[in-house]
């Protein structure tokens, strides 16, 4: 009889929570992107957050949080309880490459997380104001050699993957860039548009509807072979080979969040990105969407962070890129 007492016990106090699981979600659950508004995470976020507002009845409210290469937002959700209400549109930056750019972090990536899917890996284009006088990666390159200093570097912000890719172009093509680092792409491409800075490596789909409308030059993309959304466009890797920088988001929660509920987010975000509309986009700004169950996604994300991890050092100081 003891025995059984305890039993029913166990029983009568799981309830709640495994009901809890089951009628998730009960209300609104806060989406937070660790980034300005305009950028690939914040509008994926809002197309997510839209569809599973009119799916499960509860509304998906998308809340920017930026600075600090995107740490402030998912320091956020780390620290947030576990319940599915608080998610995170985590990036390569704040999931994988910052644990190795800054001396210290406020949250760690690898145990403060519940991997739940990712979203896009978005290809990524180097575009330069009209005013530069190169048309082509050659002549970027030999432009820049022949005025150190002199070309501007936009970013997102320091740690950011633009900022990566503008280091990483410095050291390939040997040649003295100023990095300009903003808070965010949205600002960053404004000010490339307004001819404040030289240059900008972006995810395209920010930046290639301006280059389409003339308003910038597109001379390169960064992945390892031409993109089929702008073939015209040479891949960087042509003229310095080995040159490849990719991007990508995904979500996460807290750590700790049920399996139930990570799995019903898992199962909505994809079927979201499975949805015609979000497909055509897709193709068209040269982005590409990869199903992962969560726990394939976590291995994702531990790979990525591993790869990273292996950057050369000299690029680094103490808090993270050289500005």
């Amino acid at each position: 009889m003891p025995r059984l007492l305890i039993a029913l016990c166990s029983v009568l106090l799981a309830a709640p929570a495994a009901l809890g699981q089951q009628s998730y979600p009960q209300k609104p659950i806060r989406y937070v992107v660790p980034f300005p508004a305009g950028g690939i995470a914040d509008v994926f976020a809002r197309i997510i957050g839209g569809r599973m507002s009119e799916s499960w009845g509860q509304p998906v409210v998308v809340e920017n949080r930026a600075g600090a290469g995107g740490n402030i937002g998912a320091d956020f959700v780390a620290k947030a309880p576990p319940d599915g209400y608080t998610i995170l549109m985590g990036s390569i930056g704040t999931q994988a490459v910052n644990a190795s750019l800054y001396g210290t972090m406020p949250y760690d990536s690898a145990k403060d997380f519940t991997a739940v899917a990712l979203v896009i890996e978005a290809e990524s284009l180097l575009a330069l104001h009209p005013s530069v006088a190169a048309a082509t990666p050659a002549e970027l390159i030999a432009l820049a050699r022949s005025q150190p200093g002199k070309l501007t570097c936009a970013s997102a912000g320091v740690g950011t993957t633009s900022h990566l890719a503008c280091e990483l172009f410095k050291s390939m093509a040997r040649a003295d860039v100023t990095h300009v680092p903003y808070k965010g792409n949205v600002p960053a491409i404004t000010d490339l548009l307004g001819g404040q800075t030289s240059m900008l490596f972006a995810t395209m789909p920010t930046v290639l509807p301006h280059v389409k409308a003339g308003k910038l030059k597109g001379i390169a993309v960064l992945g390892a072979g031409r993109s089929p959304p702008a073939p015209e466009i040479p891949a960087l890797a042509e003229a310095l080979p080995g040159f490849e920088v990719n991007n990508w988001v995904g979500t996460f929660g807290p750590a700790g969040m049920p399996a139930a509920i990570t799995a019903k987010l898992n199962s909505e975000i994809l079927a979201v990105m499975r949805t015609p509309d979000v497909q055509q986009r897709l193709l068209t700004e040269g982005a590409r969407f990869t199903p992962m169950t969560p726990s394939q996604f976590s291995a994702f994300v531990a790979a990525e962070t591993a790869k990273w991890g292996k950057a050369d050092p000299r690029n680094r100081h103490p808090r993270g890129l050289t500005p």
